[in-house]
């Protein structure tokens, strides 16, 4: 079924019979407030893909309008009456794949900023079977779900892994935030990392307490993609 999130009439169809609905935003803001609005009328239960909006890192707390939109979503989905549960991952671990994976198919030189920034890279495989769970159970309404890998790695430890995985020596220089800029990273992103230098990645251990099982390793996640990042 298909619909659209910016004409909520186109909604309904895709929404008869559904008990439960996760939703990812994808559209503009201002279609918000009316998606929901006919989201509530039929379903029972919300699921948001949220930010990690209330976690005490400050990797977490740059302002910036994504976490602003997640902020009004959460208001709107707490005030509709629909049960509800937040998912709030950290840092995927597939962004190595367009953060770092062109330098690494052109060549053996990564050039990045920050490399001393950690962060706690989640498996997008354990973010889909929190979800999963979350979705087919009903115990988990009105919770707020911080999901992270489980170990803190610099951004330099993290492209030294994919070398490792590939048996490649890779050269990894430090480059400016200015020339970053100019290469199109995002000073949000770039204000994120430069916050969280000089102290651990925080991590959660959430994944467990929810699905029973220890998370996945990023050297997992390297491991089982590595070829993304050969050429």
């Amino acid at each position: 079924m298909r619909g659209d999130l910016t004409c909520p009439d186109t909604l309904d169809s895709c929404l008869v019979g559904v008990d439960t609905v996760f939703l990812v935003w994808t559209a503009p803001a201002d279609a918000v407030a009316p998606a929901l609005d006919r989201i509530a009328k039929h379903a029972r239960r919300i699921v948001f893909l949220s930010a990690p909006l209330k976690t005490p890192h400050p990797f977490f707390q740059q302002p910036n309008p994504s976490r602003a939109l997640a902020e009004r979503i959460e208001r709107i989905i707490e005030d509709s009456g629909l049960k509800w549960t937040f998912l709030r991952p950290g840092i995927f671990a597939l962004n190595a794949r367009h953060f770092w994976g062109p330098q690494i198919r052109a060549g053996n030189v990564v050039r990045w900023p920050y490399l001393a920034a950690p962060t706690a890279p989640i498996d997008e495989r354990d973010l889909a079977e929190v979800a999963v769970l979350v979705l087919s159970e009903d115990r988990h309404a009105g919770m707020e779900y911080v999901l992270t890998g489980p170990q803190s790695l610099t951004q330099y430890e993290q492209i030294a892994a994919i070398g490792s995985v590939l048996g490649r020596s890779l050269r990894i220089e430090e480059t400016s935030p200015e020339e970053a800029r100019r290469l199109g990273l995002p000073g949000i992103l770039l204000d994120a990392w430069a916050a969280a230098i000089g102290q651990p990645a925080f991590v959660s251990s959430t994944f467990q307490e929810v699905t029973g099982r220890q998370a996945r390793t990023y050297l997992e996640w390297v491991t089982r993609n590595a070829a993304d990042f050969q050429s």
